[in-house]
């Protein structure tokens, strides 16, 4: 029953700081701040990406309310 339990814990412990090392370095923060990389930032591929939701969807008025244009929630 001890080694079971000594692996358990190894794997636990293992499993918990697996995702400690991600995140932003400080070397990748300047390509992050972006315009581009903003969620938003480019203005023309929003455009796009409205015209093809709205024309996919057949509705109008924006994605932050539910409902579409067949009339089915």
């Amino acid at each position: 029953m001890k080694p079971a339990l000594l692996v358990s814990c190894v794997a636990v412990a293992l499993i918990s700081t697996a995702c400690s090392s991600m995140g932003v370095k400080p070397w990748e923060r300047d390509l992050l701040s972006r315009r581009d990389m903003q969620p938003g930032g480019n203005r023309l591929d929003g455009a796009i990406d409205d015209h093809i939701y709205f024309s996919k969807e057949a509705s109008s008025g924006g994605r932050t309310f539910g409902g579409g244009g067949c009339g089915c929630n």
